[in-house]
C-alpha cells in the first residue's frame, strides 16, 4: 500500500463515498464498537490477500497476532472510549498466507447519532511504504532546498580545484599569481616570493618510483607549510618546485625564512624503509617599489634560484635588483666555454692525496680550471653546472681525461718521480655514455698509461641515476684495470642500500662531514661511519678537505686511509706539484 496522510472516510450517504473509498492508497475498514468488521475496501483486500466475505462479520482482532491483539485491547480499543482517537500504532497484520506485514494503524470512534450506529473507522499503512515515502518526500525537499547551495558549492569548488594543485593541495602557478598581484595592491606592503627547487628530486623518481616521489613532495608541502607564518601563501609552480609569498617586509627578513626553510627540508625522510635528505636551492626577491606585476617577482626569484644551483645547490640566493639578467649571462657564458674549450683556455690543477701510514702523496686529482681570457682563471662551481645542464660537459670530461693521463703518462715515465695515482671526474652525463669504456680505453693506449694508475670519480647521484647501466660500464671499466672511487659519499640518496652493488675501489668521504670533525658531535658519527663501512666492504676510506691538525688527527684515531685537503696542499699545476713534492 502506498503511504498517504489520514483521513476521516467521507460521511454516510455522500454520492462518491463508494468510490473513494474502495480507491483510497491506504486500507481502510470500519468496525462495530465491538470490534466486528462492517466495511473493508479493495486496498486493504489486495494488500492482504483476503476476499471481502472473509473478513465482514469476523472481529478486527482476528488479523493480528496474539501480541498486537492483546495491544489492540488492552490499549488502543479502551483509548478509542475515551478519547476517540488512536494515531499510527505499530502493529503487525496477519495476512491471507499466514505472512506478517508491519503495518501503521490510525483509528477513529465515531459517536452512534441519528439513524447511525457508533463505528470505529480504520485506517491501515503499510509501515515499510510509508517510511520509504516519508524519505522520498524529505529527500526530494532537501534537493528542492539544497538546489542553489550545491550549485554555488560547485561554482566555487570548481574555482578551487583551478587554482590548486591537485597532489598536495596547495596553491598552483595560477593561484600564487592571482595572491601576489593581490598582495602587490595593498598599500605599504613588501611581499617576498621564494621560490624552492628540490636538488636532484628526479634520481628519487628514477631509483625509487614515482610514488615515492610524490610521498616526498607531500612531505615537503607539508613542512613549508609548517615552516612559514599564518597568512603566508604556498604554491606548487612544477614537479618538483614550490614557492612561498610572504609580506617579509625586507630582504634580511626574507633570507631568514629563506635559511629556515632550507633547514626543515633537510630533515630526513624515510620513504619505503630508506632514509632520504632532500636539500633545496632557494631564490628570494622581495618587492620593490618599481615591482609591477606578480610574472616579474617571480621571474627574478626563479633567476636567483638557479644561481643557487649554479654556486654549489642546498643554498639561498636573494635576487638582486640592480644585477644584469642571468639567463642572458648563462647563454653567452656558454658560448664562451665552447670556444675556450677548443682554444685550449683549459687547465688541470692537482691536489696530493696523503697516505696516512707513512704521509706519502700516493696520488693527485686532478680538477680543471678555465683561463678566462676577461674573468681570469675560474672554478669549476663557475662553468660545471653549465657545462652539465647543456651537454658541454661531455666535451669538457674529455678534455679534462685526456689532459689527465697524458700527464700522468709523463709523470710515470719520470725515473726521478714516484709512481702515483691520478683521479679524474666523471659527470652523469659521462657515466651513461655508451661510448665511455671505448674512450677510456683509447685514451690510455694513446698516452701509454697503465690502467692501475688511473682512478676515475663518480657521485652517488650519478650511479643511482640508473643503477642498472652504472653497474654494467663500472665493471667493463672494472676490467680495464681502471680504480672506481665514490666521490662525496655521503650525500647522495641511499648511499648504503646501493653501494655493495657497484665494484668500487674507495670511499671519499664529502668535505662537509670532514669540516664538521671535533665541532659537531653529528658529522664526527658520520665520518667515523664511513670509514667503519668502507673498511667492512673491503674499499679505501678517502676523506676531502682536510684543513686542521685537529680534523687529521680526528681520522688518524677513525683509521682513514688517506686524506686531501688544504692541510697539505691547494690544488697546484703540474711544475708546483713538483716543487711541493720535492720538499716533502
Amino acid at each position: 500500500m502506498t503511504a498517504a496522510a489520514p483521513a476521516a472516510a467521507p460521511p454516510e450517504g455522500a454520492g462518491d463515498f463508494a468510490e473513494l473509498f474502495d480507491d483510497a492508497p491506504c486500507g481502510y475498514l470500519t468496525t462495530s464498537d465491538d470490534g466486528r468488521i462492517t466495511r473493508v475496501n479493495t486496498t486493504f483486500l489486495a494488500w492482504s490477500g483476503y476476499r471481502r466475505e472473509d473478513l465482514l462479520g469476523s472481529t478486527f482482532g482476528r488479523l493480528l497476532p496474539v501480541g498486537d491483539r492483546i495491544l489492540w485491547s488492552a490499549h488502543c480499543a479502551p483509548r478509542l472510549g475515551t478519547t476517540g482517537s488512536v494515531s499510527e500504532v505499530v502493529v503487525e497484520i496477519t495476512a491471507a498466507d499466514r505472512a506478517r506485514r508491519p503495518v501503521l494503524i490510525t483509528a477513529t470512534r465515531v459517536p452512534a447519532r441519528a439513524g447511525a450506529d457508533a463505528e470505529v473507522r480504520i485506517i491501515v499503512f503499510s509501515a515499510p511504504e510509508r517510511r520509504a515515502h516519508e524519505k522520498a518526500l524529505v529527500a526530494a525537499l532537501h534537493r528542492a532546498e539544497e538546489s542553489e547551495n550545491r550549485r554555488a558549492a560547485a561554482e566555487a569548488d570548481a574555482r578551487r580545484r583551478a587554482l590548486e594543485d591537485p597532489l598536495t593541495g596547495l596553491s598552483n602557478r595560477a593561484g600564487l599569481s592571482a595572491r601576489l598581484e593581490a598582495a602587490l595592491t595593498e598599500p605599504g606592503a613588501r611581499p617576498a616570493v621564494l621560490v624552492v627547487d628540490l636538488d636532484h628530486f628526479n634520481v628519487v623518481n628514477e631509483s625509487l618510483g614515482t610514488a615515492a616521489g610524490d610521498e616526498l613532495l607531500l612531505t615537503v608541502a607539508g613542512r613549508l607549510r609548517a615552516a612559514v607564518r599564518e597568512g603566508a601563501t604556498v604554491a606548487r609552480l612544477s614537479a618538483d618546485e614550490f614557492a612561498v609569498v610572504d609580506d617579509c617586509g625586507d630582504v634580511q627578513r626574507c633570507r631568514g625564512l629563506a635559511e629556515r626553510i632550507l633547514q626543515v627540508l633537510t630533515v630526513p625522510v624515510l620513504i619505503d624503509g630508506l632514509e632520504i635528505v632532500a636539500s633545496a636551492s632557494i631564490g628570494t626577491a622581495v618587492a620593490t617599489p618599481s615591482s609591477d606585476s606578480a610574472d616579474r617577482l617571480l621571474h627574478d626569484a626563479g633567476v636567483a634560484m638557479h644561481r643557487a644551483k649554479a654556486r654549489g645547490r642546498n643554498r639561498v640566493e636573494v635576487h638582486d635588483p640592480h644585477r644584469t639578467d642571468e639567463a642572458v649571462d648563462r647563454l653567452r657564458l656558454l658560448g664562451e666555454l665552447r670556444r675556450g674549450i677548443a682554444g685550449g683556455e683549459l687547465r688541470l690543477h692537482y691536489q696530493p692525496r696523503v697516505d696516512l701510514r707513512d704521509g706519502a702523496a700516493t696520488g693527485v686529482e686532478a680538477l680543471v680550471r678555465w683561463q678566462h681570457p676577461g674573468r681570469g682563471l675560474l672554478p669549476p662551481a663557475a662553468f660545471i653546472d653549465l657545462a652539465e645542464q647543456s651537454g658541454l660537459v661531455r666535451e669538457l670530461g674529455a678534455w679534462v681525461l685526456d689532459a689527465a693521463v697524458a700527464q700522468a703518462a709523463a709523470w710515470a715515465r719520470d725515473p726521478q718521480r714516484a709512481t702515483v695515482e691520478v683521479a679524474v671526474n666523471l659527470s652523469t652525463r659521462q657515466l651513461t655514455d655508451p661510448g665511455l669504456v671505448d674512450a677510456v680505453t683509447a685514451v690510455l693506449s694513446r698516452h701509454g698509461l697503465a690502467a692501475d694508475l688511473l682512478v676515475l670519480e663518480v657521485t652517488e647521484t650519478a650511479l643511482v641515476t640508473d643503477p642498472d647501466a652504472a653497474v654494467a660500464t663500472l665493471a667493463a671499466l672494472k676490467a680495464l684495470g681502471v680504480g672506481i672511487a665514490v666521490d662525496d659519499f655521503g650525500t647522495g640518496y641511499a648511499s648504503l642500500t646501493y653501494l655493495q652493488r657497484f665494484p668500487v675501489d674507495e670511499l671519499k668521504i664529502d668535505r662537509s662531514f670532514v669540516t664538521g670533525l671535533g665541532v659537531n658531535d653529528g658529522d664526527t658519527a658520520i665520518v667515523r661511519t664511513c670509514v667503519q663501512l668502507a673498511h667492512a666492504v673491503g674499499v679505501r676510506a678517502v676523506a676531502e678537505g682536510v684543513e686542521t691538525r685537529e680534523q687529521l688527527d680526528a681520522l688518524v684515531e677513525m683509521g682513514c686511509d688517506f686524506v686531501q685537503g688544504y692541510f697539505f696542499s691547494r690544488p697546484l699545476e703540474p711544475d708546483a706539484l713538483q716543487e711541493w713534492t720535492r720538499a716533502r
